[in-house]
């Protein structure tokens, strides 16, 4: 053993330790992470990455001044004797719980100040408080084991895209500015007066043209920006994704390429949950997902399905739902099955919460032991509500919810009760990761802003049709080669078939008002690449961020990022942004304008 301790630090770390080290003498290194004292006898929790080690000193050791003087979260070097714990100390839930070290010498490599926040156990603490010392709330277990795991499943992710003939390329971080939807980080040029670069919102292009270059199939797990607002499942700032792109290949090969990544990495990481085996991912329509559920990223966990029932009130009397039918407008109806047990109060509160939301109300219908209840139930006869249960398969004993509004309007209340009243009445799915893929997305959509015609979703889709399609008929109409992976009410992948011809690429922009000197002003490289023999072409992007969220429980975003920003993107830890120094911005050639004040 004298060998070992040579080493100025340790001979093992601490989670290393078992009852076949028994005798020995060692040395651990750590964090002291918890101490406790029994009359004399001082028991010291030892923290390193690894694991944890309790350290036991008493009056007869050196080590118990130097420990009892140490606050938590100081460093220390223990040098001692392994010894097996009794039977009833065995601690199961350590790896080292069978063992404990009876410190002979210790000393202080750190010593820790009173501490802002603390590291052992997982009590909630304030935001800005835990991004300001990040250094420490990174010590805590459920973090630390996060960010571990984090890098475990991006690990895993790479050597799958590596065994299913993916080669791993890096695209530039300083490009040009892009039209993937949101505002880009620009970069000033000091070289180049007035200039700007801007971080990648995505590597679209670059990896576009890695096709054209002949480079069959590429991937990176690649840094994204955009400067856009923070929500719970993206952070502000960067992200990242599992970036690819392939060539020679139909929208049906890159699903059935990607599912066997992506389900089996989540069931490495899934811990015993269930998950949709690759090959049976369900591949819904855009507009049924729209219909059935409220949203294009359905949770498939829930079994409610949501119906239309418009046409049961196109001439019913019940003159609320018959005037917004009249005017273009859809009733949506969401089963809520056995609540005959639930008071009217579940059901107002529904409504309340749908008000709240800034809807107009949630109509509902009770019913029990076959009798009709509630607001809607009275403008409706018994008949006709039976008719309506009849075509909905409902029960006796099943309640209703009425979303009723504009298309649009109607489907998001829906599709948010759908997953309110699911989630109420215990019907969602734990421990369970369900896929799926939604398809057939609208190529344009009507911008209600600009009064014109835009791309729903990317610009660089192929529409469903191809150049026929964009040159005749309502452009509303066109379907594009585009699909989201969805998982658990998330949308964890977008992608798509390319177009791949300049004169598709031109078309396409024109119907948003673009010339074809837009195009190759602002799409140049794309545009001359595709003169010079572009293969067919599609791909996709899987947001990791969010893929990691899931795999490890998280409800944010933070809890699985190092560094991340607060909700105002701001770093407390190091301070950023701050102002440039004067004389940096005489070399950028910029000047900086303060806002106006309000008043």
């Amino acid at each position: 053993m004298a060998g070992a301790l040579a080493h100025p630090y340790r001979s093992h770390n601490c989670a290393a330790l078992t009852r076949a080290a028994v005798g020995e003498t060692v040395r651990l290194s750590g964090w002291v992470h918890r101490k406790r004292d029994h009359g004399g006898i001082l028991f010291v929790d030892l923290r390193d990455h690894y694991g944890i080690t309790q350290i036991v000193a008493d009056g007869d050791s050196a080590a118990l001044g130097v420990l009892d003087g140490a606050r938590l979260e100081s460093v220390v070097t223990i040098d001692g004797e392994v010894k097996a714990r009794s039977a009833a100390t065995v601690n199961p839930q350590l790896a080292t719980g069978a063992i404990e070290v009876f410190a002979r010498a210790a000393s202080v490599l750190s010593r820790a100040e009173e501490l802002p926040l603390p590291v052992a156990g997982e009590q909630d603490y304030p935001e800005d408080i835990r991004l300001r010392y990040r250094f420490l709330d990174l010590r805590r277990e459920t973090l630390h084991a996060n960010i571990v795991k984090r890098t475990r499943i991006i690990a895993d992710l790479r050597q799958r895209m590596q065994a299913t003939g993916f080669t791993e390329y890096s695209t530039p971080i300083l490009t040009a500015s892009s039209p993937e939807g949101a505002r880009d980080f620009l970069v000033p040029s000091r070289i180049h007066a007035g200039s700007f670069y801007a971080l990648p919102q995505a590597p679209q292009i670059y990896k576009q043209l890695l096709m054209v270059a002949g480079f069959d199939r590429y991937f990176q797990i690649a840094p994204c920006f955009r400067d856009e607002d923070p929500r719970a499942d993206r952070l502000p700032g960067e992200f990242y994704q599992l970036d690819l792109e392939m060539s020679f290949v139909a929208q049906e090969e890159v699903w059935e390429t990607m599912e066997p990544v992506i389900a089996g990495c989540f069931e490495a990481f899934a811990d015993g949950r269930k998950v949709t085996p690759a090959g049976a991912f369900p591949r819904i329509p855009h507009a049924e997902a729209m219909l059935k559920y409220g949203t294009d990223k359905p949770d498939l966990r829930n079994p409610l399905v949501i119906r239309d029932v418009s046409h049961h009130f196109a001439q019913s009397g019940f003159g609320l739902f018959e005037r917004i039918v009249g005017e273009g407008g859809v009733v949506r109806a969401i089963p809520a099955p056995g609540t005959a047990a639930k008071s009217r109060k579940f059901f107002d509160e529904m409504n309340d919460w749908a008000r709240a939301e800034g809807h107009a109300g949630l109509g509902y219908v009770t019913r029990k032991g076959g009798e009709f209840g509630g607001p809607v139930a009275r403008n409706h006869t018994p008949e006709r509500m039976a008719e309506l249960y009849a075509e909905l398969g409902l029960g006796a004993d099943d309640g209703l919810f009425f979303a009723a509004g504009k298309p649009a309007q109607a489907a998001r209340l829906a599709g948010a009760a759908r997953s309110r009243v699911g989630a109420e009445l215990g019907l969602i799915e734990d421990n369970a990761f369900a896929f799926a893929w939604i398809v057939d997305f609208p190529f344009y959509e009507w911008n209600e802003d600009t009064k014109a015609i835009d791309f729903a979703h990317n610009p660089f889709s192929m529409p469903q049709g191809g150049l026929a399609a964009l040159e005749g008929g309502d452009p509303l109409a066109i379907k594009a080669y585009q699909y989201d992976l969805v998982c658990n009410g998330y949308e964890l992948a977008s992608g798509s078939i390319r177009n791949h011809t300049p004169e598709l690429m031109v078309k396409a922009f024109e119907l948003t008002g673009l010339s074809r000197n837009d195009v190759e002003e602002r799409f140049g490289g794309l545009y001359r690449a595709f003169h010079y023999g572009a293969p067919p072409h599609g791909g996709m992007a899987a947001g990791v961020d969010r893929i990691v969220m899931l795999l490890c429980g998280a409800q944010n975003l933070r809890e699985i990022t190092l560094f991340p920003m607060n909700q105002r993107a701001e770093d407390l830890l190091m301070g950023a942004p701050s102002p440039a120094e004067p004389k940096q911005l005489r070399e950028l050639h910029i000047r900086t304008v303060e806002p106006k004040k309000a008043g």
